[in-house]
């Protein structure tokens, strides 16, 4: 990685190249195409990620200011804007999810041995999905209400380094709890779902599995109990409990016996009732794993606001589908390099910093140097002023 090339150049070592291209010809992605292959498809949209583009003429316009800089980051010229949309509209998403996954396995390995905030060495995955609200004469195809379309990313994620390890786009009228059906069950594995996915039957397939799940009760829970534990109350442990289902379909569903673990969020204060299948692990455990699924939240939050999940830049569902895969693409890739270069900051910073050095020509472990250097004196020189503003100095 030498000072004659960008970032950006520098950035694309790090793509598994001969992964993608067994991606592209698994799905022909390549069949007929003269001017902008798959792979200069995905860099391009990968730099409209990474620098914020509003739209296909953003990306044409920057793209064509950087002359001779894009050939050496893999893109050979300048690329029209109809020539992107008819490539998002045409090639198969399927090749970009394909290749997401490529990406995910391989951050699973590298993050397996982060310890979260529940402290748990297992495999651990937070369920859930966020809705993406859409235009409905732009996006018939996802009608969701009368006057409404809408999809939904229904994702399973990794606890140990918060990554997507199962990504699920539906139109928005699907039910989270359905998901459930196309789960891939780890044996020893702990599963932390929230009440919408309260569905005993499904429950009940983790369970067979070998795996553990720990969620939240509904208010018109019925149950019987059959023992009480010991708790440590100073704790914010309130009770736990060993119990069976009263009603009739619930116990048909799950036959076998429950935990129920009632905690006291010591910060809010708020009395909180979880079910877990795993009898071994405290119950302040069960509770920290419940309170762990926050991170799922803050995945979604993150990508709405830092990557262009919200905007598209086609309307046909392929497009749609091609621009999400390429953004958590991104977002794994940007992991990636976080481990293998030992990176202190956050993905939030090397996304910033990304976003205004990818076409400078220095090394990339200086380009984080340097820049996260500016950032600290500028937010040291703004705590001055602010100091110096309140003592009228």
């Amino acid at each position: 990685m030498n000072e004659g090339r960008t970032v950006f150049a520098q950035l694309t070592d790090w793509f598994p190249k001969y992964q993608f291209e067994k991606c592209v010809r698994r799905y022909n992605g390549n069949w007929r195409v003269r001017t902008l292959t798959c792979y200069e498809q995905f860099l391009v949209m990968a730099f409209a990620q990474l620098t914020f583009r509003e739209s296909l003429r953003d990306i044409d316009i920057c793209l064509g200011t950087l002359g001779h800089r894009l050939y050496h980051a893999g893109i050979r010229r300048p690329v029209a804007r109809s020539t992107l949309a008819d490539a998002n509209e045409k090639r198969p998403w399927t090749i970009f999810a394909d290749f997401a996954h490529t990406l995910i396995r391989e951050a699973t390995e590298l993050y397996a041995g982060e310890i979260f905030a529940a402290e748990l060495k297992q495999a651990a995955y937070a369920m859930d999905s966020t809705t993406i609200d859409l235009c409905l004469s732009l996006f018939p195809w996802a009608k969701f209400r009368k006057h409404k379309a809408a999809i939904k990313l229904h994702t399973l994620l990794n606890l140990h380094g918060s990554i997507p390890t199962l990504v699920i786009i539906t139109s928005g009228k699907v039910h989270d709890v359905t998901i459930l059906d196309a789960l891939p069950i780890e044996a020893g594995a702990f599963y932390i779902v929230d009440r919408g996915y309260l569905d005993f039957t499904r429950l009940y397939r983790i369970h067979g599995n070998g795996a553990f799940f720990v969620t939240r009760t509904k208010n018109n829970f019925r149950f019987h109990r059959r023992y009480s534990h010991p708790v440590k109350k100073r704790l914010g442990v309130r009770f736990d409990q060993t119990i069976v289902l009263k009603g009739y379909y619930s116990r048909h569903g799950y036959p076998d016996t429950l935990r129920r673990v009632g905690y006291t969020d010591p910060t809010t204060g708020k009395k909180l009732v979880f079910l877990a299948n795993n009898f071994s692990k405290p119950a302040l455990t069960i509770a920290r794993l419940y309170k762990s699924r926050w991170q799922i939240e803050l995945f979604f939050k993150w990508i709405k606001q830092h990557l262009r999940i919200k905007a598209f830049y086609g309307t046909s569902e392929n497009a749609v589908k091609t621009q999400i895969w390429i953004a958590i693409s991104v977002y794994v890739l940007v992991a990636i390099i976080r481990k293998r270069l030992r990176l202190p900051h956050s993905l939030y910073t090397i996304l910033q910093i990304l976003s205004i050095s990818l076409f400078e020509k220095t090394p990339i472990l200086q380009a984080f140097a340097q820049h996260h250097m500016q950032f600290e004196n500028h937010q040291h020189q703004k705590q001055l002023y602010l100091q110096g503003f309140l003592t009228g100095q």
